[in-house]
């Protein structure tokens, strides 16, 4: 039995988490869920009460149908992913070994579920949990940047902030900052990675969402495993090198 009275969140004791779990439904909406993900995971960082809710989280996705799961699973990656966690807190993905195979689990039922098919961004934020319980570091926490359709990193070579921007407004790199409105600032074209050259977890992803019927997600990847010119300095820069390096630290 856990005793949460004597486990800390964002708020101090932990003693209203069980009640707060009691009431989170499948609805991620909730506020409970609010609620949770405030006292839990706070602006990224997680608490010891954060670890001791994952068994509960858990059970929580394991009672949800696969549609209806999305809440609990992408709090428990959240919380497995957080790199800023107190002071001699133990990896989650070693302490909790098995819940993060659980979760694994029960995200993969989550990705196939038919009602992503008109859903690409939950599609992507369940991937992206998938692939922190996965332990994969840096895209466990930053594939969600498929949903914003833009990265924003700093050029290798002359540390110029650079906006990667990929949908709705174009498909370029820019250090303006007001891209979406009428076209102002420097822009330079992207270079999407062609698809032979894909490889490792770029592969692995772009595969993925092919098989699963997301093509609007497939054709995102090949920009964020692409390159980009400096729009300051003109130099050449492959962007997801470019993240990992910025999340990397």
């Amino acid at each position: 039995m856990t005793e949460w009275s004597q486990l800390t969140h964002a708020y101090g004791t932990a003693e209203d988490v069980p009640g707060l779990l009691e009431a989170a439904g499948h609805d991620p909406e909730s506020p409970a869920w609010d609620e949770l993900w405030s006292r839990l995971c706070h602006q990224g960082t997680v608490y010891p009460a954060s670890y001791a809710a994952l068994p509960a989280l858990v059970g929580k996705a394991r009672r949800l149908t696969p549609s209806d799961r999305t809440a609990p699973l992408l709090l428990a990656a959240s919380i497995v992913a957080g790199a800023d966690r107190p002071y001699g807190i133990p990896d989650p993905k070693d302490t909790y070994a098995a819940e993060a195979s659980e979760l694994i689990e029960l995200a993969e039922e989550a990705l196939h579920d038919p009602s992503l098919a008109d859903s690409p961004e939950r599609y992507v934020e369940l991937l992206e949990a998938l692939l922190a319980f996965e332990g994969v570091e840096v895209w466990g926490e930053q594939l969600h940047g498929l949903n914003d359709e833009e990265f924003e990193v700093p050029c290798p070579a002359c540390g110029a902030e650079n906006f990667v921007v990929f949908g709705e407004y174009g498909y370029f790199s820019t250090t303006d900052s007001m891209y979406m409105n009428e076209a102002t600032g420097h822009r330079r074209e992207l270079r999407p990675a062609a698809i032979s050259t894909l490889e490792g977890l770029a592969e692995r992803l772009h595969v993925r969402a092919l098989t699963d019927g997301q093509h609007k997600v497939a054709d995102a990847l090949t920009y964020l495993f692409g390159s980009a010119y400096c729009a300051e300095c003109e130099a050449l820069f492959r962007v997801d090198r470019a993240i990992v390096a910025r999340w990397s630290n």
